[in-house]
């Protein structure tokens, strides 16, 4: 691979994605609990805008892991979808996303799922391209940034 151009760092800040959807009846099971693939793919879209902005380019999503479902979300429910990356390799990236249901009448929300997602930026003929770091800057971003590389080699291991 030839060498890379040095590309300014970004903040995980300027690349943050928040997705709202509202559950429909056909967003759900027979029980009125959303599908979780329909949410997986609400989660793959957030985290797919996020990585897009942060590279400028296009990017495809390569895996997803430590899926957790934590609560179902139901019929009326408003999703709050927050897509937010922890760290750029070369050509790769990791999103960590988050979704939250919202009752509409009582405001009680709660946390439904969060996972990992691992892009990769592509050119105009589908070939990795160097993206941006990423310059983490609260101590949340410094943990999560650490803990992406422990991560990448869990994943690849």
């Amino acid at each position: 691979m030839p060498a890379l151009p040095r590309i300014p760092s970004k903040s995980p800040s300027e690349s943050e994605t928040i997705m709202t959807e509202v559950v429909y009846p056909n967003d759900t099971n027979p029980m009125g609990m959303l599908h979780g693939g329909k949410l997986m793919q609400w989660m793959d879209t957030a985290s797919a805008v996020c990585a897009q902005t942060h590279a400028e380019r296009i990017a495809a999503t390569v895996s997803l892991d430590k899926v957790v479902f934590k609560s179902p979300a139901k019929i009326g429910d408003i999703i709050t979808i927050k897509a937010r990356i922890t760290r750029a390799f070369n050509s790769s990236m990791e999103i960590f996303v988050q979704a939250w249901a919202r009752k509409v009448l009582s405001r009680e929300t709660k946390l439904i799922n969060e996972a990992y997602f691992t892009f990769v930026a592509l050119d105009e003929q589908a070939m990795p391209v160097a993206i941006p770091k990423v310059k983490p800057g609260t101590a949340e971003e410094k943990r999560h940034y650490k803990q992406a590389l422990e991560r990448k080699t869990n994943r690849n291991n």
